[in-house]
C-alpha cells in the first residue's frame, strides 16, 4: 500500500514540476521582488498558496512516514497548485486575447505600410526595404501603390485615396508641391515624391503609436485597484494566519493537517486575480471597440474622462464642415463643351484653393494646351486658347479686363468665368456642412449635453451654419485665444468640456478642455492636443465615444463587484466557518476553481 502510494505521488510530482516552476515561475519571482522591498501584491498570494500546497505535498511524497506513523494520511495537493496556476494563466490568456482584439487595428494600420519601395539615388533606381529610406530620398510611386512615406510631390500628378486619414471618399488631386502621407493609395498617375518624414515620424506611424500608448497606459481607476490590492493582500494574510492558529489550537485531530488545508484554501480563494483583471480587460475591450469604429483613443484615462462630458464645443471649418469647398450654385450665360473644357483646363492648372471645386464641377474633359497661362495672386488666372483670352477670378479681375457683370452679382463672394469680351459663367463656392453634423448635434442634445460652435467667420455665416446644424449657442469672429478663454469659462461654471477641432488654432482650446477630440484630417498639433481622434470624419463618433466611455466605466465597476463578491463570500467558507455546524470544509482544489471563476467572470464581462 505504501509503495503504491509513493508511486502515485511521484508521478503527480513529476507532472506538477513544469507547471509550478516553469509556467508559474513569474509569480514566485514577482513575489520575491516585492518581499525584498517589504511589499506585497497579488502575486504574493498566488506564490504563497501554490508554494505552500506544493511544499506540503512534497514533504508527504518524500517522507510519507511522518504522517503515517502518527496515524494521519499523507495527503498531497499537487493538483491544487497546478490547477490554481493553470486557471490564473487561463485568465491572463483571456486578458491577452482581449488586448489582441484591440491590437487588430494596429496590425491593419501597419498593413498600410509597404515593405519595400523604389528610390532614385545618384540617378540609379533601386528597390530598398522601407526601413532604409532616408529623408530627402526621391521615391517612385506607381499607380495602385500605397505611399510609403510622408513627403512632397516632386514630379507627376495623380489622384490619391486619402480616406484613411480624412475619412473623405473622394480622391484628392496631387501634383508638384502637394503633400502626401504614408498609407494613402495612389489611384492613377506616376509620382516622384521627396521623402520628408520616414519611419516613426510619419502620420501613419504616429497613429499606430497612439493606439499602442492607449493600450499600455494605466488610468487613475487602475491605480485605485492597485491601492485596494495593497490593503487587501495584508488583510488576507492576517486572516490566513488567524485561520492556521485557530485550527492548530482548537481544530480536530490531526490539527496540523486541518490547519494547513484551511490556510491553503484561504490563500487560494482570496487570490485577487480578478481585481487585477477588472480594469485592463475592460479598457482594452473598450479601446478596441472604439478603434473598430474609427475612434482612436489616445490614452486609457480618456475613457474615464469622456463619460463625464456635459458640454461639447465644435470648431466650424473642417470640423462641422467638410473643410473642402464645393460649388453650391452655378449659372451659365454661354454654355457649351468648349467653354467647359477651357474652364476645366484653367482650374486644373490653378493653385487657388477653390479651383479644385470648380474643376470637379466640369470634370471629365481632357486637358487643353493653353497659351500664356498667368496666375494673378489674389485675383485669379488667365490664359489664351484659339487666340481668345479666357479669365476666371473675382470681381476685381473682371473689372480689370472690362467684363460686364450684372448688378445683382456684384454683392457677394462669387467667382466669374469670362471669355474675351463677355461673361460666360458665375459660381458660388462654399464650405458645406458635413452630412453627419445635424444628426450628431441631435444625439448630443438628446443626451442632455450642451452644444456650442466657435468660428472665426462673420456673424451672418456663423448664424446660417449654426441654424442648419441645429446649434443654439454659437460665437462668431472668434480668435484662437478666445476659444481657449471660452473653454476656461465653461469649466469655471462647472461644465466638463470636450473641444472638437482640426486646426492649429483649436489646439490650445483642446489642451485646455477636459477632453480634446480631433479630426484625423486636421493638423499635427491638433492631433497631439487631443485624447480622441476621429478617423472617419463622422461627427456621430463624438456621441459614440461618450457612450463607449460610459459603458466601459460601468463594466469596470461591475468587474470590481464580481472581483470582491467571490472573496467576501468564499473566504469565511474556506476558513472553515461551516465546519462546526455542517462538517463542511472547502477543498483547496475547489477553492482554486472558485477563485478562477471570479477571474473568468470578470474577463467575460469585459469582452461582452
Amino acid at each position: 500500500h505504501i509503495i503504491h502510494l509513493e508511486y502515485k505521488n511521484w508521478i503527480l510530482l513529476t507532472f506538477s514540476l513544469p507547471v509550478v516552476f516553469f509556467s508559474g515561475s513569474e509569480f514566485y519571482v514577482n513575489a520575491w521582488k516585492q518581499a525584498r522591498h517589504r511589499m506585497v501584491n497579488m502575486d504574493t498570494l498566488v506564490a504563497l498558496s501554490t508554494g505552500i500546497a506544493f511544499i506540503f505535498s512534497l514533504i508527504n511524497t518524500i517522507i510519507p512516514r511522518l504522517f503515517l506513523e502518527s496515524g494521519q494520511h499523507p495527503h498531497v495537493y499537487y493538483e491544487s497548485a497546478t490547477v490554481i496556476i493553470t486557471f490564473i494563466l487561463a485568465g491572463k490568456f483571456l486578458e491577452e486575447n482581449s488586448k489582441s482584439k484591440a491590437s487588430s487595428v494596429i496590425r491593419s494600420l501597419m498593413g498600410l505600410q509597404p515593405k519595400t519601395l523604389t528610390v532614385s539615388r545618384n540617378g540609379i533606381e533601386m528597390e530598398i526595404p522601407l526601413q532604409m529610406v532616408a529623408q530627402g530620398d526621391e521615391v517612385m510611386v506607381r499607380p495602385g501603390d500605397r505611399i510609403p512615406v510622408d513627403g512632397v510631390v516632386l514630379t507627376g500628378d495623380s489622384y490619391l485615396d486619402e480616406s484613411m486619414i480624412s475619412g473623405e471618399p473622394l480622391p484628392v488631386y496631387k501634383n508638384s508641391g502637394s503633400n502626401v502621407f504614408a498609407g494613402t493609395l495612389n489611384k492613377s498617375g506616376n509620382l516622384v515624391i521627396t521623402a520628408s518624414k520616414t519611419g516613426k515620424n510619419t502620420l501613419l506611424a504616429g497613429i499606430i503609436a497612439m493606439v499602442q500608448e492607449a493600450q499600455s497606459a494605466k488610468p487613475p481607476i487602475q491605480k485605485l485597484a492597485d491601492k485596494i490590492a495593497s490593503v487587501f493582500v495584508p488583510v488576507v494574510l492576517a486572516i490566513a494566519a488567524v485561520t492556521f492558529t485557530a485550527w492548530f489550537i482548537w481544530g480536530p485531530p490531526p490539527p496540523l493537517t486541518f490547519a494547513f488545508l484551511t490556510t491553503i484554501s484561504v490563500l487560494i480563494i482570496a487570490c485577487p486575480c480578478a481585481l487585477g483583471l477588472a480594469t485592463p480587460t475592460a479598457l482594452m475591450a473598450g479601446i478596441g471597440r472604439g478603434a473598430s469604429h474609427g475612434i482612436l483613443i489616445r490614452n486609457a484615462s480618456t475613457l474615464e474622462v469622456a463619460c463625464k462630458i456635459n458640454a461639447v464645443i465644435f470648431d466650424k471649418t473642417g470640423t462641422l464642415t467638410t473643410g473642402k469647398p464645393v460649388v453650391t450654385h452655378s449659372e451659365w450665360f454661354i454654355e457649351n463643351d468648349q467653354n467647359k473644357q477651357v474652364l476645366f483646363s484653367l482650374e486644373k492648372r490653378s493653385g487657388h484653393p477653390l479651383a479644385y471645386a470648380i474643376a470637379a464641377l466640369v470634370d471629365g474633359f481632357p486637358l487643353l494646351e493653353l497659351q500664356n497661362f498667368t496666375d494673378i495672386p489674389g485675383k485669379g488666372v488667365k490664359a489664351t486658347y484659339c487666340r481668345q483670352q479666357y479669365t476666371i477670378g473675382n470681381l476685381a479681375l473682371m473689372n480689370e479686363n472690362n467684363i460686364a457683370v450684372p448688378e445683382n452679382l456684384k454683392d457677394g463672394n462669387f467667382i466669374f468665368f469670362s471669355g474675351e469680351n463677355a461673361l460666360i459663367a458665375v459660381f458660388s463656392v462654399e464650405d458645406t456642412l458635413r452630412k453627419s453634423s445635424p444628426e450628431a448635434i441631435r444625439k448630443l442634445k438628446a443626451d442632455g449635453i450642451e452644444v456650442f460652435m466657435l468660428t472665426g467667420d462673420k456673424k451672418e455665416t456663423a448664424a446660417n451654419m449654426a441654424s442648419t446644424a441645429g446649434i443654439d449657442h454659437y460665437f462668431a469672429e472668434v480668435m484662437p485665444a478666445d476659444k481657449n478663454h471660452f473653454v476656461k469659462e465653461l469649466r469655471q461654471k462647472g461644465y466638463n468640456v470636450a473641444m472638437v477641432g482640426d486646426g492649429i488654432n483649436d489646439s490650445a482650446a483642446m489642451a485646455e478642455a477636459d477632453l480634446g477630440i480631433a479630426m484625423a484630417s486636421g493638423s499635427d498639433i491638433a492631433i497631439d492636443s487631443a485624447g480622441v481622434i476621429l478617423m472617419q470624419g463622422d461627427l456621430n463618433a463624438v456621441a459614440q465615444a461618450i457612450h463607449l466611455s460610459k459603458a466601459t466605466v460601468k463594466i469596470i465597476r461591475q468587474n470590481f463587484f464580481w472581483a470582491f463578491f467571490y472573496n467576501v463570500i468564499a473566504i469565511p467558507v474556506a476558513a472553515g466557518v461551516l465546519f462546526p455546524a455542517a462538517g463542511f470544509l472547502l477543498s483547496p482544489m475547489i477553492a482554486g476553481a472558485a477563485m478562477a471563476m471570479s477571474s473568468v467572470t470578470v474577463v467575460m464581462n469585459s469582452l461582452r
